[in-house]
């Protein structure tokens, strides 16, 4: 079988590495616009059970990652210049180039060149192809181009953001909220190698005209920005890499195929990077996918349907929890005028999943001075 991979992102390579490792006889040739070691954003992050599809599926790969990761436990609120730790919520970050470098030394392994630095303009240049793999994200060429038959919806989140990185370590995934004379403000920052960390300033859209930030350049907006957080950064600067302002996209398809092919992580669906499960969603839609293909052999059809019928019901539970807990950071200058407790509590139960009893066995301590203070008050 000759398969086209559109895109060289996590999804993409970790698609080439497993189906060439299981079929060494199949011809596939990954096609990416960008060069090798071109990457936007700084980290990515993983919640502390986010693996575990891997060690189930390819202990190897799971090894080779965790290796090279920065793991934690706890998050961080500071809010009213108060410091709120949630116990018992851990994560683990790894460089976004990092990863993707580790992801094409495992393509290779297997055979796979990537070919970098080559924009496919039609879908009709891959004719020839007996699959085609739409790993091609946000803006995906597949996607765009039948729109129609994959039942594409598309709107945008109000709250703007950027991406920044700091030379600041930051000991755990820490959330930083900020009212000044401008409006409010939120960063989402956390370690992703021993001298770097991922650093994502949010705001809400009163806050971004206020500050006049569609006038002002790169510069300009990083400067103030490490004005607001100052106390945040501890001195360090703010690093840029393709820094710009952007509107969270929400991305659904009704349809996951269409002909011969088939669409997978963000050029499937996005999810709101408040839950840090974007990469991790496009790997397990990777090994959905093989997993489908593999149990109907020599029919590609069946194989896509048998996909989207099994993979369909967990993606849309989790987007649905994405998208309670992007509604909430939408609101969040609300949220802001509750008391530290009481905004920790309204924060870790933001995604609908987690009630008073699962918060009292994952995260005790938080519990117990919550509960203290209310039954004081």
């Amino acid at each position: 079988m000759r398969i086209a991979v559109l895109g060289a992102g996590p999804a993409g390579l970790y698609f080439a590495y497993l189906w060439k490792q299981r079929h060494p006889e199949a011809q596939i040739e990954v096609f990416e616009q960008n060069p090798g070691d071109a990457t936007w954003g700084f980290g990515v992050v993983f919640s502390d059970r986010a693996l575990e599809f891997l060690r189930a599926d390819d202990p190897e790969t799971e090894r080779v990652i965790t290796n090279r990761m920065e793991t934690w436990q706890d998050v961080v609120l500071c809010h009213k210049g108060e410091k709120i730790r949630v116990d018992g919520v851990g994560f683990s970050a790894i460089g976004r180039l990092d990863f993707l470098l580790t992801l094409q030394d495992r393509v290779r392994s297997v055979g796979v060149e990537p070919h970098y630095n080559q924009t496919i303009k039609s879908v009709d240049e891959l004719k020839d192809f007996d699959l085609i793999v739409a790993a091609d994200g946000v803006n995906s060429l597949v996607r765009r181009s039948f729109e129609g038959d994959f039942k594409t919806s598309l709107s945008y989140l109000d709250n703007k953001f950027v991406w920044y990185g700091t030379t600041k370590r930051f000991e755990t995934l820490t959330q930083t909220f900020v009212e000044n004379e401008i409006g409010t403000f939120n960063a989402h920052h956390y370690r992703y190698s021993p001298t770097m960390s991922t650093f994502i300033v949010e705001c809400d859209r009163e806050t971004w005209l206020r500050a006049s930030f569609s006038e002002k350049g790169s510069e300009e907006t990083k400067a103030v920005c490490e004005k607001v957080f100052a106390d945040a950064l501890g001195g360090h600067v703010l690093v840029s890499n393709k820094s710009v302002w952007r509107n969270f996209p929400w991305i659904w398809n009704e349809r996951w195929s269409f002909r011969n092919m088939v669409l997978v992580g963000d050029a499937l669906r996005t999810a709101h990077f408040s839950i840090g499960s974007g990469t991790r969603l496009a790997m397990e839609d990777v090994i959905a996918l093989v997993k489908a293909l593999d149990a109907e052999p020599g029919n590609i059809r069946d194989g896509l349907e048998r996909y989207e019928g099994t993979r369909k019901p967990v993606v849309e539970k989790l987007v649905k929890a994405a998208k309670a807990s992007a509604a909430w950071y939408e609101c969040f200058p609300e949220h802001m005028r509750l008391d530290p407790l009481d905004f920790a509590y309204s924060y870790i139960t933001r995604s609908g999943r987690v009630d008073k009893a699962r918060l009292r066995r994952i995260s005790p301590k938080l519990m117990a001075q919550y509960e203290a203070a209310h039954a004081a008050a």
